[in-house]
């Protein structure tokens, strides 16, 4: 989608600076935000899609003003409501609801090392004829959904050439409405820095993009 959030190539935010020796989290409650989201995505009512959608829904004042575990939690509420988990009642008292189904959490403690190390893999086992090759010039689609895509705008109509084929991955586009995998090749693209902005930009630079079959033409 469109969004505050895609501020790829954007101007006005300033620069990039790395913090030094920065930690996993820099106050307890993203910690404990972090083992929430896991442990109630066991129960498979959204996937990793869906969650990214989540908060690219945060609305954009928001967006801004949050740090990123801030926009994780906005967007985690919104989802336990969303897919049945919590209640708006229950989210505003903070209390659950008397009478509410309660359920046997599927995530155990014994479980959870095993649940990080493996993380949640998108590349699928299945055959399935890629629409380009490698070497081959393409051009990123003009697009503009209004759901969840991982095309950047800064790169919609632009060529680019085909440098590697990592193999077949579930789209995100489907998986995040809920719509299905889809799965399809997924490339690495080369972009020129020049063809993305322009004659003012480094000859010798260039951007890299994994994106989808689904995002491409050949040229």
């Amino acid at each position: 989608m469109n969004g505050v959030h895609d501020m790829g190539g954007m101007h006005g935010f300033g620069p990039i600076a790395p913090e030094a020796a920065e930690p996993v989290f820099h106050a307890s409650w993203e910690g404990r935000l972090f083992a929430l989201r896991r442990a109630a995505g066991a129960w498979r009512r959204w996937n990793i899609d869906a969650s990214r959608y989540a908060v690219e829904r945060v609305a954009p004042t928001e967006h801004l003003r949050a740090s990123y575990y801030a926009r994780q939690y906005i967007a985690f509420e919104r989802l336990l409501v969303e897919r049945g988990l919590l209640t708006e009642q229950e989210v505003g008292s903070r209390e659950p609801d008397p009478g509410s189904a309660k359920l046997t959490p599927p995530l155990t403690a014994a479980q959870i090392p095993e649940m990080v190390r493996k993380g949640s893999p998108t590349k699928r086992d299945v055959r399935v004829p890629p629409r380009l090759q490698v070497g081959q010039k393409v051009r990123a689609r003009q697009m503009h959904p209004v759901h969840h895509t991982r095309l950047p705008r800064y790169v919609r109509g632009r060529e680019g050439l085909v440098v590697r084929d990592h193999g077949v991955f579930v789209f995100p586009d489907s998986n995040a409405q809920f719509l299905g995998e889809n799965p399809q090749h997924l490339y690495c693209v080369r972009f020129g820095a020049r063809e993305l902005w322009g004659e003012q930009a480094c000859a010798q630079d260039s951007v890299h993009l994994d994106l989808w079959d689904d995002y491409l033409d050949a040229v």
